[in-house]
Formats: structure tokens, C-alpha cells, sequence
């Protein structure tokens, strides 16, 4: 089945771009979220009129995410956490706890935003990259260190 994407796609299309999918991927997932709409007749002759808009609206997009990504590589995040020998901590950080620091110093990102390859397990500083956007990913600096409690 042919389909115009409305809006990014991760790992299937840009908006604007006519991709062939499985009929159930369309029907039940792009098609009901207003992510895609078929490619007949109507829509290919209204898609370079879609192709404007949408490239206008990514654009916004980028800046507002570009702007957002300025405003997070200034953060400078600490977690005190309780340590035993050698440094290593007692469980991990985790994205969820990357997450309310971000929140607790004004800014908004979802969970699934913070790329962490795995939980960090060490006392010490860590760039860690959020993805705004597929092509805006911030730094963010953090910094893990035993609590004195």
C-alpha cells in the first residue's frame, strides 16, 4: 500500500515522501494517529502544496528545537548518590533520574529523549546526549558524586 507521510516517520520516511507499507501497518497505526494518508488521485495532487507546509513547519520545528538544545547544553546536572568502595554505586543513575533533574532546573524532556547506552554505575562527569529532534541532539553535562550523608 502507497502512503504520504504527514510528518516524520523514524526508520520509514520524511513527511511528504510516498512510501509503500504493509496494509495493517497503514490501517492500523499511520493512518488512525494522522501520520500518513493514502496516495491516491486527491492527495498526490495536493502533495507539493503539503511538501511547502511541511517543510515550513520542520523548519520551525528545527529552530525551536535547536533553541531548546542551547538552552540544555547550559545545564550543569549533579546527582548525590550513596557509593561503596571504589567509587561504585549503590544501584545506578537512570534515565528517569536524568529526567527530574532536568525538570527541577526548569527545562521539559521525555524519558525516551535521553540517550544513555546503558545505566551509569560510576562516581564521576558524563555528557549525556538527549535527541530533540532526529537530527538536534544536545549535551547534556553531569556530574555523579557520593553523597556525604
Amino acid at each position: 500500500m502507497e502512503i504520504i507521510l504527514q510528518e516524520d516517520v523514524e526508520a520509514l520516511g520524511k513527511a511528504g515522501e510516498i512510501v509503500k507499507v504493509r496494509a495493517g501497518f497503514a490501517r492500523n497505526f499511520l493512518l488512525p494517529k494522522k501520520k500518513a494518508v493514502l496516495a491516491n488521485a486527491g492527495n498526490l495532487k495536493g502533495l507539493e502544496h503539503f511538501r511547502k507546509v511541511a517543510a515550513a513547519k520542520q523548519a520551525k520545528l528545527t529552530a525551536e528545537a535547536q533553541a531548546k538544545a542551547a538552552e540544555l547544553s547550559k545545564l550543569q546536572l549533579t546527582i548525590e548518590v550513596e557509593v561503596g568502595e571504589e567509587g561504585k554505586l549503590f544501584g545506578s543513575v537512570t534515565t528517569s533520574d536524568i529526567v527530574a533533574q532536568i525538570k527541577a532546573k526548569g527545562q521539559s524532556v521525555e524519558k525516551q529523549q535521553i540517550q544513555l547506552k546503558e545505566h551509569i554505575k560510576q562516581v564521576g562527569s558524563y555528557s549525556i546526549p538527549v535527541k530533540l529532534q532526529s537530527d538536534v541532539i544536545a549535551q547534556v553535562a553531569l556530574n555523579v558524586v557520593a553523597s556525604t550523608k
